[in-house]
């Protein structure tokens, strides 16, 4: 069974029709990245994944439940939009960290209001017990262990990132989502917010990677959808997208990114 199942999403803003209906399926452990240029709607499908966005038309099943349906009869609540939204971690572009806590308090806030809230007494301790170890696991995890009670201004742009990663996999989230995970980084910051990214697929993680690092997404993905125009235009193996592209559309974007470096 697929873990995740993206079925006709289209997305219109006024009357620009940003996803005109798009298909795809991910199996346990499969790396999507997802390129393009600008425009063509790469962050919008990312965001109608998260739910930051709210698909005009399809359906989204994680391991085989609807967690949304455009045709429902029943209009979706917050908390039921909120509750489908945990089946997903985002790490964004601009790491959007809580800049008034440290490290450690950013990867546990979330987790404490979601789990330890309604607990009580002893019950309560040693959930936030539990929840600190996980924090402290991921932040070995992504090697930054050291920097546990700093706070973001005190990072660099790839350590920032590292964190914000960190604090994606605190829910365990079906699918890990990454938003150009390296776009607001320095070239020499680069490659270690890359390298967790892959440590993470060689842990089986099922992950969906808009990117414009087409080296990384032709060695790390297992799965590749170049988007154009708001649909997907072709997809494939790295071998296939990258050493073989049919569509002209996708061998002029190569060609493209080729001429940049």
């Amino acid at each position: 069974m697929a873990v995740l199942e993206v079925c006709n999403i289209k997305k219109n803003f006024s009357k620009l029709q940003v996803l005109k209906g798009i298909d795809f399926s991910l199996e346990e452990g499969e790396v999507l990245a997802i390129i393009g240029s600008s425009g063509s709607g790469k962050t919008t499908l990312l965001r109608c994944l998260n739910f930051l966005e709210i698909p005009d038309e399809g359906a989204i099943k994680v391991n085989g439940n609807v967690v949304y349906d455009a045709h429902r009869e029943k209009r979706y609540t917050d908390s039921e939009i909120r509750q489908n939204r945990l089946n997903f971690g985002l790490v964004f572009q601009q790491f959007n960290l809580f800049p008034q806590y440290n490290v450690h308090r950013n990867l546990t806030m979330a987790a404490e209001l979601l789990e330890a809230k309604s607990l009580k007494g002893a019950a309560r301790q040693e959930k936030l017990a539990e929840i600190n170890k996980r924090a402290d696991e991921l932040l070995q995890k992504v090697g930054l262990s050291e920097k546990a009670e700093s706070y973001p201004v005190e990072l660099s742009g790839g350590q920032q990132q590292r964190v914000a990663i960190a604090r994606a996999l605190m829910l365990s989230p079906n699918i890990l989502c990454f938003d150009e995970p390296t776009s607001a980084l320095d070239p020499e910051l680069t490659g270690e917010v890359l390298r967790v990214i892959d440590e993470l697929r060689q842990d089986n993680r099922t992950m969906v990677v808009v990117t414009h690092e087409m080296e990384f997404a032709r060695k790390v993905a297992t799965k590749v959808i170049f988007m154009a125009d708001g649909v997907i235009e072709e997809e494939g193996t790295p071998e296939e997208v990258f050493a073989h592209p049919k569509s002209l559309k996708l061998q002029s974007f190569l060609l493209s990114s080729l001429e940049k470096f």
